[in-house]
């Protein structure tokens, strides 16, 4: 009888695909009861949210081994160590290894190998092979810009790029299988193919892609970088209507002294203008952002262009992120925002971020959309990334014509048409 697992995900796209990986590799394989937990170290809170697990998790499971992995781990690994709930740590790299995973009780406690030395993009692949309403697929690992706030590339290593025969055979695999869109995700998904012979660009490799495998009915990019939007991947969202109609953009700030200061390689006017550049191409793309509320040095004029850029670029969707000074980043060295002041500007964009929504929603209202359905039945998504709520249910998996006929706070309600 084999011993239960469960994984436990904290983060990013990218972290979901390889905690599919991670269960593929590990299940049937284990001694004892296991929980691993996958962790972010994108903000203190989900380093803290993590240890906090951990020591639930083994109050409520005294007989059950505490695996504690992801980014977390691997930029901190002698915290969770030192923690009597965690038998063992693993690295990025090392939990997408089979040998960790063979049940074998001479293993070291903490293996976590130096990230900066990684080369070879480490392929998830058991775990993306899954069947479902979408699959997310690892593109691209790793990163070679320097945000001043960001933890990430000593947690990923550098930037590595899964072929493009690779990523083809995967996304064939999953539409075989009855999957209806793929997302292709990255750390910095807009460098795929700088380390792969001839540097190929991303808005070719789509393009190539969806030559390759005209069985998959959608395909979806998550967040990419305003300064490496490029004429090839430009070109891609105009050309290929299976390219859904939505671009997720890492924009961060809207002041150009504060993208100074995060190091950021857009101005607040390219990224105004690449919003322009993929209206025009792709008349009704949706445009989400990730966006900082009170980095360091930013007065109040500099969180309010923050706020107004939401508008000038007219998004649909903004992740907020409060500012967290992270260990050993340039920023966390930088004079301090208060934290009342940053929960106040984070607030104001949320509310921002909410109103350009419902504009977005109720701009839909009478549009016949279709939708891909998921979860009960009764909801999904339509290409441009709006979520659908239906008036009866319909198969999980299918892709069905509705009429949006009012808008909810957060997305649209339809009928089938």
């Amino acid at each position: 009888m084999t011993a239960p697992l469960e994984v436990v995900n904290f983060g990013c796209r990218l972290n979901a695909a390889e905690s599919r990986a991670i269960r593929a590799l590990a299940e049937g394989r284990l001694a004892r009861p296991t929980f691993v937990l996958n962790t972010c170290a994108v903000t203190s809170a989900a380093e803290r949210d993590a240890r906090r697990t951990a020591r639930r998790l083994k109050r409520l499971h005294p007989e059950a081994d505490i695996v504690v992995t992801g980014c977390a781990a691997q930029r901190d690994a002698a915290t969770f160590a030192a923690m009597p709930e965690v038998a063992r740590v693993l690295g990025n790299a090392e939990k997408l290894d089979p040998a960790s995973w063979d049940g074998n009780d001479a293993r070291p406690r903490v293996a976590v190998g130096d990230a900066m030395a990684q080369r070879a993009f480490l392929d998830p692949a058991p775990g993306a092979l899954a069947t479902g309403t979408r699959a997310v697929v690892e593109a691209q690992q790793g990163c070679d810009h320097r945000c001043t706030f960001c933890i990430i590339p000593f947690a990923r290593g550098p930037s590595r790029s899964q072929p493009l025969g690779a990523l083809a055979a995967r996304a064939g695999t999953l539409a075989r299988e009855g999957v209806g869109e793929v997302v292709l995700s990255g750390v910095d998904l807009a460098s795929w193919g700088r380390d792969l012979p001839g540097r190929p660009s991303l808005g070719r490799a789509l393009r190539r892609l969806l030559a390759l495998v005209p069985v998959l009915p959608r395909l979806r990019l998550s967040s990419i970088d305003p300064a490496e939007i490029d004429d090839d991947l430009v070109e891609a969202f105009a050309q290929e209507e299976r390219l859904m109609p939505h671009a997720h953009l890492s924009l961060q700030a809207g002041d150009d002294l504060v993208l100074k200061r995060m190091r950021r390689r857009h101005t607040r006017d390219g990224a105004i203008a690449i919003a322009q550049r993929l209206r025009r191409a792709r008349p009704g793309i949706a445009i989400g952002v990730d966006v900082i509320a009170g980095f360091p040095t930013e007065d109040e004029a500099a969180a309010e262009r923050s706020r107004a850029i939401l508008g000038e670029i007219g998004i649909a969707y903004a992740h907020v992120f409060p500012f967290d000074p992270r260990p050993r980043t340039p920023a966390a060295r930088m004079p301090r925002v208060t934290p009342a002041e940053v929960a106040r500007r984070a607030a104001t964009l949320r509310a921002e971020a909410d109103r350009l929504l419902r504009i977005h929603l109720d701009a839909r209202i009478g549009a016949e959309l279709e939708v891909l359905v998921e979860a009960d039945g009764l909801g999904g998504h339509a290409p441009d990334f709006t979520r659908v709520r239906l008036d009866a249910p319909a198969p999980r998996g299918s892709r069905l014509r509705a009429r949006a006929v009012a808008a909810a706070r957060d997305h649209l309600l339809a009928t089938r048409s």
